[in-house]
């Protein structure tokens, strides 16, 4: 009964709360504060010379929104967009930028003591964009830093 409610988007002062999503079945997290909206995939825009993982732009309510697919950005390998792919909407400072990813998973409450932080992987491996993991049960969660993400993010489509 004093179990948190998943559906409460408020927080709570020792623990934080992170959208869930699949990538090539491994589980990731984002601030729910940052997520602005979920949209299905739809219609890209390519757009020429931009990195690869820069699948273009999207018209969203009048304002022109860069699209990253976040496998690409990964170095996974690539799936074809299937009805569960959607986009992440999400604020990262004064730009919004849309995050293509398989699904979402689900609303997670973390609470301060489930979080580890990102172990060391050696100077070859980047996890500068990983603010730590959520262990909950049996679920290992890699929890991303948006800024990090898309700040590390080159080409043009992101500096406007």
């Amino acid at each position: 009964m004093n179990a948190p409610d998943k559906s409460d988007l408020t927080g709570s002062p020792d623990g934080s709360q992170f959208l869930t999503f699949l990538l090539q079945d491994e589980e990731y997290g984002l601030e729910i504060l940052r997520v602005q909206e979920i949209k299905g995939y739809s219609k890209i825009t390519p757009l020429p010379n931009t990195p690869r993982e820069i699948k273009g732009v999207m018209n969203l309510r009048g304002t022109v929104v860069p699209i990253i697919d976040l496998r690409t950005r990964f170095g996974l390998r690539e799936a074809e967009y299937t009805p569960f792919t959607v986009i992440i909407v999400v604020t990262v400072g004064a730009k919004i930028v849309g995050l293509v990813v398989d699904a979402v998973s689900d609303v997670l409450n973390v609470e301060a003591k489930e979080m580890v932080p990102t172990p060391d992987l050696g100077a070859g491996v980047d996890t500068s964009f990983l603010t730590g993991i959520a262990r909950t049960g049996e679920r290992l969660v890699s929890l991303l830093n948006v800024d990090r993400l898309v700040g590390n993010t080159p080409g043009p489509a992101l500096t406007a």
